[in-house]
């Protein structure tokens, strides 16, 4: 029994084995994403991974929390097409409140990411009782426009109470109306591709 909850099917592979399961699929896809949990938490391993995958044509990205360094790696940065980035919540004190680290990082890595052409999406999650959302999208709107990639897709999330950490049960799960507030928000500062999930 894992005291965080991981599957029991969970097995260690190398990178050379995941590939050799990508393989099976080749002529159905076009490209392969790695999240997690956190997955540059095994930085090697990804370069590894989407080295493989970029002999085989693949198009690689990383879907990630942003506390990675990006900007000074680019090793990984070579072998990755892009990172879809979560951005949990824009003020600082929020960000330390919902995640217990500060969010410079994931910040610093916003703007790079966007302003180097290796950020096809932005998330947050729209938890109502817990953080800014509305300012979270307004300033990470804001970031996009000022940068030019108003073609980057930002992904609206409705938080629902399934599946998460006692903690977090009793959070309410947003409204589609406000969700379609918020959707407007983002198309607000010209973004061109805006979604609700």
């Amino acid at each position: 029994h894992c005291p965080n909850g991981s599957s029991p099917r969970t097995r260690f592979l190398t990178a050379e084995e995941v590939m050799a399961e990508v393989r099976k699929n080749l002529p159905f896809i076009r490209g392969i994403t790695v999240s997690g949990g956190e997955c540059t938490l095994w930085r090697d391993f990804l370069v590894e991974l989407l080295t493989l995958a970029k002999a085989e044509g693949l198009h690689t990205l990383l879907d990630s929390n942003g506390t990675h360094d990006f900007s000074a790696d680019p090793e990984l940065m070579a072998v990755t097409d892009g990172v879809m980035l979560d951005v949990k919540a824009w003020d600082p004190e929020d960000h330390k409140r919902v995640t217990g680290v500060d969010n410079s990082m994931v910040l610093r890595n916003l703007r790079w990411l966007a302003e180097n052409g290796k950020l096809p999406e932005v998330r947050t999650v729209v938890v109502p009782e817990l953080f800014d959302y509305e300012g979270t999208i307004r300033s990470v709107s804001r970031l996009l426009k000022d940068t030019g990639r108003l073609d980057t897709r930002y992904k609206v999330i409705c938080y629902r109470p399934m599946g998460v950490r006692a903690e977090y049960k009793a959070f309410q799960q947003p409204s589609q109306a406000l969700l379609q507030h918020l959707a407007g928000v983002a198309e607000s500062y010209g973004l061109t591709d805006v979604v609700i999930i």
